[in-house]
């Protein structure tokens, strides 16, 4: 899976309504132009294709009496919604080594219940284990990497790898069943999200084309 659909799609829903730039300047207030291919050509792109294929509603909106050019925001669909909460789970369960997915997964694993997203987790514990199990077929870790060469520091790498992040996420399962944040239907959400004019710390500055879309 690609994160920056689950990123383009979780930004818009979280503001209702917003333009290519909103998401972008979220995205990198998020930091997610260093763990993730969300650079600013890729968000634009996916803002445009997600419209075309009816995930996303592209609404044209007028020049502002101030000037400038008209800009287009965009609104999550039913289908989108559909979409982005598929792409949310399925994120949370599966399990590889890629930073990315799974980091876009956990900014936005508040917009489920907090029961569905223990169960997902746990889940993902389940998954970590049977990759380790496969893994372990081949190359026994008590054993050392020289077993297998140079190339035995690879296979542990990826255990040592899986080991940490099985911890890692028995750890926030254990934070989410002690009340920990506050999950959808729970009260007022976390906002992760800019106001409209507020400065980015984070912001790359960088121009590209569609900032003015």
């Amino acid at each position: 899976m690609s994160a920056i659909r689950l990123l383009v799609l979780g930004a818009v829903r979280q503001h209702g309504r917003a333009h290519g730039y909103q998401v972008r300047n979220d995205l990198e207030y998020w930091g997610a132009h260093e763990w993730s291919n969300a650079k600013p050509g890729s968000i634009y792109h996916a803002l445009k294709q997600m419209a075309k294929q009816g995930l996303l509603h592209a609404h044209e909106i007028a020049p502002s009496t101030a000037g400038g050019p008209p800009r287009t925001e965009y609104e999550i669909t039913d289908k989108g919604a559909e979409e982005y909460f598929a792409l949310l789970r399925d994120a949370l369960t599966s399990y590889d080594q890629k930073m990315d997915v799974k980091s876009a997964a956990i900014g936005f694993i508040v917009d489920l219940s907090r029961g569905e997203a223990v169960a997902l987790l746990k889940e993902r514990t389940r998954r970590i284990e049977e990759w380790r199990g496969a893994v372990t077929q081949h190359y026994v870790p008590e054993d050392g990497p020289e077993q297998l060469g140079h190339i035995g520091e690879i296979m542990n790498l990826w255990i040592h790898t899986a080991d940490a992040e099985a911890e890692w996420t028995l750890g926030l399962i254990a934070r989410i069943e002690g009340g920990a944040y506050t999950f959808a239907g729970e009260g007022e959400p976390f906002v992760g999200v800019l106001k409209e004019g507020e400065e980015n710390p984070y912001a790359t500055g960088t121009p590209h084309p569609g900032d003015r879309d």
